[in-house]
Formats: C-alpha cells, sequence, structure tokens
C-alpha cells in the first residue's frame, strides 16, 4: 500500500506506479515498441565489438611526397615496399647455417586476425633453402618502427617490471646488470682492425676472433628468432645530414626499442620509407646468457664489435647502456675514416651563434652548496649557454658540429625539481626510467632510493629540453674546454692552453675523485680518461688528439682548462671554487673578454693564467695565493705532476707521424721539473 501523501503516476506506455514521476520525450527522442532512446546522433557502423574496435584506430601515412627516385623503396607499391623491408630484416636475422632469416609478418602476434593476411605472401619470400628446423615453421613477428605509445603497451602488458610513473614516464628493470660491463666488450681483431685499432695496455678494446663472433652471432640471432616477436628500429646517428649513418636495432624487449627510439635520430615517414639497408645493426639477445666455454668468454655476458661486419651483438646483459655506448664506439671507429673528429663532450651554443665544446668526467662541476653546474658529458644539458646543442656525443666536420644522438641518457640519482629543472621536467611520457624506485600507491618516484642501483637513469629525447636546438647541428667551435675538478687544489681555476697543451690535458683527461669522509679526511684520488671517454674510442688516443688539434687551428678555436674543485688546500682542507665564479669564467670565455686579458705562466704545468677577470677574485686566479702552506703547496703541486707524468708513460711509445715530432711537442707540454 502507498503510504500517506504518494501519488500514482503514469508511464509512457499507459501503465502506472505510485510514486514514480511520468517520463517526459523530447524532440530527440522517440518511442519504438514502447521504449525510448537517443538518437540525436547516427549510431555507430559497426555491426560487432571487434568492428567497433578496428574505427578506433586509423592507418599513418606520409604527409609530403618522397623528393626523387633515389631511394631503396622508391615508387613501389606499399606492398611491395613492405616486402622489400621485410627481405631487409629477414636478410639481418639470416642464420650463417641456414643463409636465410626467418620467415617474417608485421604486427603484434596478439592480433591474431592480422596475421593470415600478410603470411600467405611472405612465406614465398622466406622459406629456408638449406636446412630446415623448428624456427623455419613458425613466423616471427616484427614490431617495426613502433611509437613510444605503442611500446609503452608492450611493455606493460609482457615486461614484468614495467610501470606507467605518476609524471607518465616509463620505469623499467634491466635486470641483474644495471651498469655497462667493460671488462665484457669485445672486437674482433683481424687483418684490419689489427693494425688500425689501439690495442695492449691502456685500451678498451679486448680482442676476439671472427670465429668466436660468429659463435656468439648465431646464438643471438638463433634466440631472436625463436621468439615470438622481436622489435625492430631503423633509425640514423649524426645529425649532419652528409654523415650520418644508418643503424638497426633488432631486441626482444619493448625497453629497449623504446630507449632507441629516444636516444637515436628518428626518421621522418619518408626517411623511414626509403630507409633501405643500415649501415650497421646490433642483435639484442641480453636476455639470453653467451656460453661460458666459448673461446675468450670469461662470464656468461658478452657485447661484442665486428666493424668488418658492421655489426653488434649483445649477450647476457639488459642493461640498455651497452647499445648507446657500443655504437658511440662505432662512430669512434667510423668518423675519422672520413676525416671526422668523433668526441665525448658536451656542446653547447650562444645567442650569436658562438659553439663550445664541453669535456669532463661525470659529476665533477658541483657548487659548494650541493647542486650541479650542467657543463659536461655525463649528466647534462649544457645550460651556461642558451641553446643545447648535445650533452654527450659529438661530430666535428667540415660542415661544422654535430650531435650524434636523437636524445639525452641523464643520470638519476638525487634528482630534484629544484636542483635540475631541465632534466626534471624532461621525465615525462616517452622517457624511460631504469631501474627507480616508486611509491606502490601513487608511483612517484623517490629518486635518492638507491635499492635497485644508483645507477639510475632516465633516457628522452633531446627535444624534452626546452633549449635544445634543432636540428642539433652549429658552427665550428670557437672555444674547447676542458673541465676539471682537481681535489689537490692546485691547478688554476682557468688557464689558457696552446693546441701542444691542448692535447696533453685532452689525452689525459684528468679530474679527481674524493673519499668519503666518515673516518676521516683521506687523500684524493687522480683518475685519467684518455679523451675523456677511455671506454669508447678505438683508435689511440693520440690519432684523435692529433685531430682536434688540426681542427682547432684550422677554425681558430682556443683550448681552456677550466678547475672546477679545490682552492687554498686540498679536499679537506681546503674549500671549492665557488659556482658563480665558474659561471664568470665561462662567460668571459664565451665573449672573447678572457683572450685579451693579460697571463703569466705557472710553475711546473707552465700554464698561461689571465691576471684579472671581471667579478672574480684575482688572488684565487693563481692558486699559490690562496694555500697558507707554501711548501705544502709546492709538495703538492709536484706529487700531481708526478701523476700526469706516470699516467702519459702508456703514450709515449707512439710516434704521430712518420718524424714522431707532434709526440715530442705533446710530451714538452706536460709537466716539467
Amino acid at each position: 500500500m502507498a503510504g500517506k501523501g504518494s501519488e500514482e503516476f503514469s508511464f509512457g506506455n499507459g501503465t502506472a506506479r505510485k510514486g514514480l514521476p511520468k517520463i517526459q520525450t523530447t524532440s530527440s527522442q522517440k518511442k519504438e515498441n514502447g521504449i525510448c532512446h537517443d538518437d540525436s546522433t547516427p549510431p555507430v557502423r559497426a555491426q560487432t565489438i571487434d568492428e567497433l574496435h578496428s574505427l578506433q584506430k586509423k592507418k599513418s601515412a606520409p604527409t609530403t611526397p618522397i623528393q626523387g627516385t633515389q631511394g631503396a623503396f622508391a615508387n613501389l607499391s606499399e606492398e611491395e615496399r613492405e616486402k622489400q623491408q621485410l627481405q631487409s630484416i629477414s636478410a639481418s636475422l639470416a642464420s650463417l647455417t641456414r643463409e636465410t632469416g626467418p620467415r617474417l609478418v608485421r604486427g603484434d602476434p596478439a592480433r591474431k586476425a592480422e596475421t593470415p593476411k600478410h603470411s600467405a605472401a611472405v612465406q614465398h619470400y622466406f622459406s629456408p633453402t638449406i636446412s630446415v628446423s623448428d624456427s623455419s615453421l613458425k613466423f616471427t613477428h616484427i614490431l617495426y618502427n613502433l611509437s613510444p605509445a605503442e611500446l609503452y603497451e608492450q611493455a606493460i602488458k609482457y615486461e614484468q617490471g614495467s610501470f606507467i610513473t605518476a609524471s607518465g614516464a616509463l620505469a623499467t628493470l634491466s635486470g641483474a646488470k644495471t651498469g655497462r660491463s667493460p671488462r665484457d666488450k669485445r672486437v674482433v681483431k683481424d687483418e684490419t682492425t689489427e693494425y688500425e685499432l689501439w690495442w695492449g695496455k691502456g685500451s678498451p678494446n679486448i680482442e676476439m676472433d671472427e670465429h668466436t663472433f660468429l659463435v656468439n652471432r648465431e646464438r643471438a640471432v638463433d634466440y631472436l628468432n625463436s621468439l615470438d616477436k622481436v622489435f625492430v628500429n631503423d633509425q640514423f646517428l649524426n645529425w649532419d645530414p652528409q654523415n650520418r649513418i644508418k643503424v638497426r636495432i633488432v631486441s626482444a624487449r619493448a625497453y629497449h626499442s623504446l630507449f632507441m627510439h629516444n636516444m637515436c635520430i628518428r626518421p621522418t615517414p619518408e626517411e623511414l620509407e626509403n630507409f633501405g639497408t643500415p649501415d650497421f645493426t646490433i642483435y639484442n639477445a641480453g636476455q639470453f646468457p653467451c656460453n661460458r666455454y666459448t673461446h675468450y668468454m670469461t662470464s656468461s655476458t658478452s657485447i661484442d664489435l665486428n666493424l668488418a661486419r658492421r655489426e653488434m651483438v649483445i649477450l647476457g646483459t639488459q642493461y640498455a647502456g651497452e647499445m648507446k655506448k657500443g655504437l658511440f664506439s662505432v662512430m669512434h671507429y667510423l668518423m675519422p675514416k672520413r676525416q671526422i673528429l668523433s668526441l665525448h663532450s658536451g656542446c653547447n651554443m650562444g645567442k650569436d651563434g658562438d659553439v663550445a665544446l664541453f669535456f669532463g668526467l661525470s659529476g665533477i662541476v658541483s657548487s659548494d652548496h650541493g647542486y650541479d653546474l650542467l657543463l659536461t658529458c655525463a649528466n647534462n644539458s649544457c645550460l651556461l649557454t642558451p641553446y643545447l646543442i648535445g650533452d654527450d656525443e659529438h661530430c666535428w666536420s667540415e660542415n661544422g658540429v654535430s650531435n650524434i644522438e636523437g636524445g639525452c641518457y641523464a643520470k638519476c640519482i638525487d634528482l630534484s625539481r629544484e636542483k635540475e629543472p631541465d632534466i626534471w621536467n624532461a621525465i615525462k611520457f616517452g622517457t624511460v626510467l631504469e631501474n627507480v624506485v616508486f611509491d606502490e600507491h601513487n608511483r612517484e618516484v623517490d629518486y635518492t632510493d638507491k635499492s635497485v642501483t644508483e645507477n639510475t637513469r632516465a633516457a628522452y629525447p633531446i627535444e624534452y629540453i626546452p633549449n635544445a636546438k634543432i636540428p642539433c647541428v652549429g658552427l665550428h667551435p670557437k672555444n674547447v674546454i676542458l673541465l676539471a675538478c682537481d681535489a689537490f687544489g692546485v691547478l688554476p681555476p682557468v688557464s689558457k692552453l696552446s693546441l701542444a697543451q691542448t692535447m696533453y690535458h685532452f689525452i689525459s683527461g684528468y679530474t679527481a675523485l674524493v673519499a668519503g669522509t666518515e673516518d676521516g679526511i683521506k687523500e684524493p684520488t687522480a683518475t685519467f680518461s684518455a679523451c675523456f671517454g677511455a671506454a669508447f674510442i678505438m683508435l689511440h688516443p693520440t690519432k684523435y688528439a692529433a685531430m682536434l688539434a688540426e681542427k682547432m687551428q684550422k677554425h681558430g678555436a682556443t683550448g681552456w682548462l677550466v678547475n672546477t674543485g679545490w682552492s687554498g688546500g686540498s679536499y679537506g682542507s681546503g674549500r671549492r671554487i665557488k659556482l658563480p665564479y665558474t659561471r664568470k669564467i665561462i662567460d668571459a670565455i664565451h665573449s672573447g673578454s678572457l683572450l685579451k686579458a693579460n697571463y703569466k705562466k705557472t710553475e711546473v704545468f707552465g700554464l698561461e693564467i689571465p691576471t684579472e677577470i671581471e667579478e672574480v677574485p684575482s688572488e684565487i686566479l693563481d692558486p699559490v695565493n690562496t694555500w697558507s702552506d707554501k711548501k705544502a703547496y709546492k709538495d703538492t703541486l709536484l706529487k700531481l705532476g708526478g701523476l700526469f707524468k706516470k699516467n702519459f708513460e702508456t703514450f709515449t711509445n707512439y710516434k704521430i707521424g712518420k718524424d714522431g715530432k707532434l709526440t715530442e711537442e705533446i710530451l714538452a707540454a706536460g709537466p716539467n721539473f
């Protein structure tokens, strides 16, 4: 029974219920068979859910015509272009014992409906010809140059440890290896590389033979061919269009594909359609170990370069940085053959187009207050001048300087918005975060947490930095700045270098590390890295130094040694050179005013130091003035000079030129006592 005061209302179909109002129809509603529905917009054309999903996505295509007919795939139908593209990828994945690669098909194997329409056409082209194995009975699906959004989906669906963070970046894990494995990196020593490359004491190049490389290559390719799907990236190195290199990266993980999408130069749709055969190929089978019983193997990890075959094989490590630095080593070999100098450096450009190269080792530029001055090639956006050309790898050709990469690979430990706002803001959708720790609920990253590793990293496209200059090219540098953090406290804040001195200090690659202070003050440790990147160079360091001097002389560049370390004493007794002073020094270099200063020579190292710089205290320009104990200063200066000499003994047996005079000139530019 209805309660007191209740009323009876009618439905539109004439039925009645107490307590409910009558439904009123409008002009946009019709009544059919007594049912009201909204027909203000036409219904979708799909008859099934699958059809509805198919309407959600449209196929992208180049928006501008390909110019000319010179490209490998020009003037082909879409079907023929795809066949040739797949043939090229299949050739890359060819097994040496079976002469052909796997049968390939485009697309994600999870989308079963798409497979049959490709398979019949592709099977004819890629059936094995010599011997048959199980891999010939299946298709390997190729996920080709996927977008970041597509790679996010693949990583989150199929790769454990992949999550979207609060900033939109993709957090992922690199497995057991959270850094590079330099002792497991090997280069094939053949009739050519035996004489071209730097081997022996001090060299990063550990030899292997052709046969061992092919064994590892077969192992990697067989592993990749056994998978249902592999990721293929076709991209470029070097922003200079006349000297760029085409690279192909074949990998098993979406994380690796997204990492290289960010770190290499991304082709336009037109360039991708015209890509053709790559100049260099990486096979990243890092989830699969090498066979430790294979000759030359000392662990289950092996990163192998074959410069004759233009191939790189990765086994037993999923750390993505191996791909980045492996390609950098390749550029250190290929570019000098074109008389182009490859450099481990940062590079920026001033408002007037003046370009400066910055060389330095990781973490060398910091202030007393704990925030980093982003100058060098380690973590940096090179923010001292308005425009960033690149933060890590460059080429210096007859056209000027050009960035090798299309992205940045920044260290994230202790990252904060206040200290490094540009890097902080670059960590957004599309960025890969390696091995970071985040809150389980809100996905906020804790950059101070070292639970996985201290070597946490972010890889993002260079355009994520607001002051990046796109394209990443510049004029010939006017200044070459070698940065050192001298914890011994005896190097001047700035020195003008002769060409020979520039070569000497470039080859030395000096900085100093400081120990922890828990057990009291400990002595600084000198660190030398040839050409400020010894782990990646392929030729003897003196060859790169000679090319640097030649280009500096030809284009009128000046060399500078800038010390961002200690003054008035060594680490523990002296004080760090103040950040504002370093900034003023760099400003004076860029403006050209420092060239006009008066100079005097220091003892031992024979460095030219200015007597005054605007807004920098004159007494700190000569380090002897800042030490109260002059004898301690002299003893420390001689000690550091001795460390330089001992380090340089590695290079003295290599003669530049037929008469070796240039080598003698470089040696004379070092410490003299």
